[in-house]
């Protein structure tokens, strides 16, 4: 089972600047607890025993907030000094990981995974990587995944004005690091563009479709939801 996981907290949060007022994104309110410590209990809940929280922007007041405990879950941390994007977070974080796959989600967003499934998913494939899918009416916003009746990934496809119904990347990325250190990444990349879309072809990478609850606090629409949602979150 996964026993350890990656948080990528260190985004800057442009869009709810006016709600945040000098608070880093994953510590934004919600029900008088930061928005990090639903996804905390919830890796707690799963099982998850070690948390690298890939922090940057205003990465103090998470420090001093969680120090290196959180219920059961021991907490390090991965330090950009300066924006690294989402592939040279990930790969900082990674040098500082015990176990190998290792969990890797956003820091900005909450998707309702069943864990040991998405696990078994990866472990059945028997591959380096999988990405956890959800479907949206319109990827227009987003780009696409297309995958085979497998799982297997046969393609990405840009932002389209089309509107129709998709697959889109969800955030959650089950990773063998020594598959990551294998090629020669720079320090500061897209995970997304620089890595997947360049790998796929070559590589079985595989997603895996979930239609669980997810939701993005970097959209203020979706951010002002989230005391409603999480009023009754049974993961504490």
């Amino acid at each position: 089972m996964i026993s350890e996981a990656v948080i990528l907290a260190g985004g800057f949060g442009t869009r709810l600047s006016s709600v945040l007022q000098g608070i880093p994104k994953p510590m934004a309110p919600v029900n008088g607890r930061p928005f990090l410590d639903y996804q905390m209990a919830y890796l707690a809940f799963h099982g998850i025993k070690r948390v690298i929280l890939a922090v940057g922007y205003l990465h103090d007041q998470i420090i001093s907030h969680y120090g290196n405990r959180f219920g059961n879950i021991d907490i390090v941390y991965s330090i950009e000094h300066e924006p690294l994007g989402t592939g040279g977070a990930i790969k900082k974080a990674l040098l500082e990981s015990k176990e190998n796959p290792v969990l890797v989600l956003n820091g900005d967003t909450f998707f309702e995974l069943d864990l040991r499934e998405f696990h078994d998913f990866y472990r059945r494939r028997n591959t380096t990587l999988t990405i956890a899918m959800r479907e949206v009416n319109d990827t227009s916003c987003y780009g696409s995944i297309e995958v085979d009746w497998n799982g297997r990934i046969t393609g990405f496809y840009e932002k389209s004005e089309s509107g129709k119904k998709g697959k889109i990347n969800g955030g959650i990325y089950l990773i063998d690091k020594n598959f990551l250190f294998g090629f020669n990444l720079p320090d500061k990349f897209s995970i997304e563009k620089d890595f997947f879309e360049k790998i796929y072809r070559d590589h079985n990478i595989y997603a895996m479709l979930f239609k669980n609850y997810f939701i993005d606090i970097g959209v203020p629409e979706e951010y002002s939801k989230t005391k409603d949602d999480f009023r009754h979150f049974r993961y504490f």
